[in-house]
């Protein structure tokens, strides 16, 4: 509690994230860029919260895993809701869909992919502080002392002439640096159409990624791989409302296009690791975020210049939980 009110009164109100590792590259830079402690290597049933051991062998082998239900139905579908008010947009008329982008964004490839600037809403953070999300990054990590990413949301509408965009394959992190990271996504609404926009990676590539780089350019692009020839190879991961979806950050993954017609995929970004509480500059920001609902600053994360977290919506209530995850209270 007292390092909690310490962090409170906390006179630094710091907005730009020091020695921001991603100004130019992709990835969040509201946790460290890799983590020091390494992934869960092993594991058994007993020390499992969330997973099984077949979830756990398929998540070791494919470098991917899918948490059914990891917030209930219901709570994804008021985020939805809520993100098609804070977007501008009726989710019943077409014709509000299609507006052009409030900022620009230097990751090119996300231009045009609905991206939500939003980052610190109070139905956001209901989804990171539940028990049951927060307990699937326990048992990837294999430590109950972890951090939230601060990211935002998605609505990914389909493809129409004058509003295309192409899908994509690409790393956030060099997989050559083995990363020590993990990334994820919580499905607001149905996407089990594999023809509406969604998330897509290649497993192959990340099982056989030291022998495949040996046919590899030299001076190819570290974080947008050649997947010439691999294209049978691509996963296309279906998701229900509530369920969560975690992949290791040498994953190679991306948006597939939407081309549906009519379905809308969405989404919110959540992922967990370490926790850095001796990172004092990197701790003031997160809660200063949390307390001004400020987005980090990027390579991919541009805000919103509506300033409407600021000034249509509350600082959003923590529980314990949330607290920890935030860094405001300790371990």
């Amino acid at each position: 509690m007292i390092a909690m009110q310490q962090q409170e009164k906390s006179k630094a109100a710091p907005t730009k994230i020091k020695d921001n590792q991603h100004t130019d590259i992709p990835g969040n830079p509201s946790t460290a860029k890799s983590s020091k402690q390494q992934l869960r290597k092993e594991a058994t049933a007993e020390s499992l919260r969330v997973l099984t051991m077949e979830d756990w062998k398929f998540w070791k082998e494919n470098g991917y895993i899918v948490i059914k239900q990891a917030v209930p139905r219901e709570q994804a579908k008021r985020t939805a809701d809520f993100l098609w008010e804070f977007d501008e947009k009726d989710p019943n008329n077409p014709e509000t869909w299609y507006t052009a982008p409030r900022a620009d964004i230097a990751m090119k490839e996300l231009a045009g992919t609905g991206m939500v600037e939003v980052y610190n809403n109070q139905y956001l953070w209901d989804n990171r502080q539940t028990e049951r999300l927060y307990n699937a990054f326990v048992d990837i990590w294999g430590t109950e002392k972890l951090w939230v990413t601060i990211d935002r949301a998605n609505l990914n509408f389909p493809i129409r002439p004058g509003h295309e965009y192409k899908g994509f394959i690409h790393w956030d992190y060099d997989p050559e640096t083995k990363p020590q990271n993990v990334q994820g996504v919580l499905a607001l609404a149905d996407q089990t159409d594999e023809n509406m926009g969604g998330f897509q990676c290649i497993p192959w590539l990340y099982r056989n990624y030291d022998s495949w780089k040996l046919t590899q350019p030299e001076d190819r692009d570290h974080f947008k791989p050649d997947i010439t020839g691999l294209e049978d190879k691509l996963v296309k991961v279906p998701l229900e409302a509530g369920d969560l979806l975690i992949f290791n950050s040498s994953q190679p993954h991306g948006i597939r296009a939407n081309n549906s017609g009519d379905k809308v995929r969405i989404a919110q970004y959540i992922s967990m690791m370490p926790a850095q509480e001796n990172d004092q500059d990197l701790r003031d920001w997160r809660i200063n975020s949390w307390r001004e609902r400020i987005a980090p600053e990027g390579y991919a994360f541009p805000g919103d210049p509506r300033k409407w977290e600021q000034t249509r919506y509350e600082k959003a209530n923590l529980s314990e939980l949330g607290e920890k995850l935030l860094g405001l209270r300790n371990w």
